[in-house]
């Protein structure tokens, strides 16, 4: 069941399960919502010097690069805002590659703020990726999701018509 899991069911977990069930469900948000534009452009334009977009089972990695022998996996976020999540989605790549005996080092990128942080995977974070996806998968194997309940990100949310008519 854990094969459904994927990065960005990781993402959006932390911050509404209720998204989470919805992705996981195929249910697809307002695909012309401006913040989904947004981050496609940033996604696009950014790093363009890098290799992007590595596809490996349930994963798709924004960028990959050698440096100084060391293996770089790279997410790239439109904002630092959603940090945590963010964070938790780059460590379950790095997790999953782990699995395939494949180490490597994390890098969150957030172009426009000119911003990166870098992520290595420990024993805590395995811990909390195992953790997040016993939770996801107990989330999306729900025949419903969770019900409404404000917060913070519903005002940029695309999936805000499916929960607040």
């Amino acid at each position: 069941m854990s094969q459904l899991v994927t990065g960005t069911l990781v993402q959006s977990y932390t911050i509404c399960s209720r998204q989470t069930w919805l992705m996981a469900h195929q249910i697809i948000p307002d695909q012309d919502h401006s913040y989904l534009e947004i981050g496609r452009l940033i996604d696009e334009k950014s790093y363009d010097w890098a290799r992007k977009k590595v596809h490996l089972e349930n994963v798709v990695l924004d960028l990959v690069r050698s440096e100084e022998g060391d293996l770089v996996v790279g997410e790239i976020k439109k904002s630092s805002r959603g940090l945590e999540s963010a964070r938790l989605q780059l460590a379950f790549y790095l997790y999953k590659l782990r699995k395939y005996g494949i180490n490597a080092k994390g890098r969150l990128l957030f172009p426009e703020e000119r911003r990166r942080i870098d992520i290595e995977l420990d024993d805590k974070m395995i811990k909390e990726v195992e953790d997040t996806v016993n939770e996801i998968v107990n989330i999306i194997t729900k025949p419903y999701p969770h019900s409404f309940k404000k917060i913070g990100f519903c005002k940029h949310c695309a999936y805000k018509e499916f929960c607040m008519s």
